[in-house]
This record gives C-alpha cells, sequence and structure tokens, in this order.
C-alpha cells in the first residue's frame, strides 16, 4: 500500500455522462495518473467495478491507493428512485458509505457528486449551510449519501449539482436531450410538444463540471484540498419550455411547443433550487459556457434529427 511518485486519481463512475466529461478533462493532465473504472459500459481503460461489492470496492481502493477518488457513479433518475427506493438507498448511500471508508483507510481525498434536489425549492438561492429538505426518494437518498460520506472520517468534499447536460450517447442520459424527440415531432405536424413551464432549472454544461473537478484536484494536489460542501451551477435560469425553445432555435425547425404552468411529475420535484455557487468562485474556481453555445455543440455532434 505505497503511493507511487505521480499524483494519482480513481474516477469511479466513469462511463456516464458526467463522467465521461471528467475522463476527458483529466486526460489533459499528463502528470496525473487517473484509474478509470466503471460497470456496464467499460472499455479497455477502464476497470470494472460494482460498487454495491463493498469487498470489490475496498480491494479496488486498497490495491490502487489513489490520492484522491471521484465518486461519479449513482442512481439520479428521480422517478427510478421512487419506484424502488432500496436501490436508491444501495447506490446512493450504502455504496458511498463504502467508498469513503476505504478512502479513510488509506488516507484519500473523496469528492462525491451530489444534487439541487435535497431541497425543497421554495426558499432559493440555496448556499451549502443552507437546511436540507428533500421532496423525492432520490434527494432522499443523495442527502443521506452525503451524510455518509462527510462523517465516514475520510477528508471529502461533496459537490453538489444541478440539472446536467453534455455530449450524450443516448439522448436519454439528460433531461435536456431528453427533450428532443418531442420538439421534432411536433414541427413534423404530428402533435405540439407539451412541456413544462413550472419549474425553473440551471442546465450545467458537464465539460464545465469537468474544469470545476479538475480545479479541486488541482488544490488538493498542492495541498489545499477543499472538504465540505460545496455548489455549483449553471447561472441560466430556464423552464424545460425555454430549453424546448432554444433547442429548437438551434435545430432551426419549426416546432410547436405548448407551455404547461402546473406540474404533471408523478414524482415530485421542487419548483427552483437555484445553488449560489459563491464559495468556489471566490476560489477562483469555475467555468461557464453560454447554454446556447453548449446545447449546440452537443447537438452537432449527434445527428439530429434523423435519427430518432
Amino acid at each position: 500500500m505505497t503511493r507511487g511518485p505521480h499524483f494519482k486519481v480513481a474516477l469511479i463512475g466513469a462511463s456516464g455522462l458526467l463522467g465521461r466529461a471528467v475522463s476527458n478533462e483529466l486526460a489533459s493532465i499528463t502528470r496525473w495518473q487517473v484509474v478509470r473504472t466503471a460497470f456496464r459500459h467499460g472499455d479497455a481503460s477502464t476497470i470494472t467495478l460494482d460498487i454495491l461489492d463493498e469487498g470489490a470496492v475496498r480491494e479496488f481502493i486498497v490495491d490502487q491507493v489513489p490520492d484522491a477518488i471521484i465518486v461519479a457513479a449513482a442512481e439520479r433518475r428521480p422517478d427510478v428512485c421512487e419506484n424502488d427506493p432500496m436501490l436508491a438507498r444501495a447506490l446512493n448511500v450504502d455504496a458511498l458509505g463504502s467508498i469513503a471508508s476505504a478512502a479513510h483507510e488509506i488516507g484519500s481525498w473523496i469528492l462525491s457528486i451530489s444534487t439541487d434536489y435535497v431541497f425543497d425549492g421554495t426558499r432559493p438561492p440555496y448556499h451549502p449551510d443552507d437546511a436540507p429538505n428533500p421532496l423525492n426518494a432520490y434527494g432522499r437518498s443523495k442527502l443521506d449519501g452525503e451524510r455518509a460520506l462527510l462523517r465516514g472520517g475520510a477528508r471529502s468534499c461533496v459537490l453538489r449539482l444541478p440539472l446536467l447536460y453534455g455530449p450524450v450517447i443516448d439522448r436519454g442520459e439528460s433531461a435536456v436531450t431528453s427533450l428532443t424527440p418531442a420538439i421534432v415531432e411536433s414541427a413534423r405536424g404530428i402533435a405540439p410538444a407539451l412541456m413544462d413551464a413550472w419549474a425553473t432549472r440551471y442546465p450545467t454544461f458537464t465539460p464545465d463540471v469537468a474544469v470545476v473537478i479538475r480545479q479541486l484536484l488541482e488544490r488538493h494536489e498542492i495541498g489545499e484540498a477543499v472538504t465540505g460542501v460545496q455548489h455549483w451551477s449553471g447561472n441560466e435560469p430556464m423552464t424545460k419550455f425555454d430549453i424546448a425553445q432554444r433547442i429548437a432555435q438551434v435545430l432551426n425547425i419549426d416546432a410547436r411547443i405548448t407551455a404547461q404552468h402546473t406540474p404533471t411529475d408523478t414524482t415530485p420535484r421542487p419548483r427552483n433550487c437555484h445553488l449560489a455557487s459563491d464559495a468556489l468562485e471566490v476560489l477562483k474556481i469555475g467555468q461557464r459556457t453560454p447554454f446556447d453555445t453548449a446545447i449546440r455543440t452537443v447537438l452537432q455532434n449527434w445527428p439530429w434529427p434523423t435519427s430518432l
């Protein structure tokens, strides 16, 4: 259990929407050794790891002895969590507790991703020390995961994030790109696209989050590790109705989009959980790509709309 000469990062959950962006960002830091894990969608550059297997998690961390661990693996779909709270707890709480325990054993710094859904959305903007009050099983599981990590003894940081979007393998990976089929179908004259105009979201570009994580790692590398709860968020408030209109503009299609002004989700969701990012901004940490620029990049790199 001896650390090598280089700064070593373990990225757990490297194949997901955020994990891929973080992996790409860290690949540019040639002085670092990055060990990536995935569960189902790994490749030759990743180690297969089931985070529900406590023994395998401990063996991986103790064997690799990383200086830092980034946990990007989770169950992030609110409806799935609501329908299967035991699975949500296993992935978002118990697994994180196991990782934290092993990280504490070898003295690693650990960064875990959490969500704006730990708040009820009634009094934005939210700062890291504001009292959480999650409305659904997803938010509750992520809050319990935060607590499992922070009380686990490891030097740790929780990074809460809002709605994420970025380069996708499948458009369903993000609640932003998942709107596209209905938008395209509405332009074909089949039916208007009904879009939520009730909840305000702050869509955040995954490559920007990856820069935040890289900057946090750089601080740890020089002995100035950031710990506790932190927030990062895009700064453009939008409903899904607004997002859909912007996507239609980028695709240059005449979409018929109708605003829905009352909540329709079966799983309760908060109305506005804007995360205040001041604490990281004071540390000169952060990057924000304008939504129109970022979503254009995402859509131009996917065969829209002919693949729908």
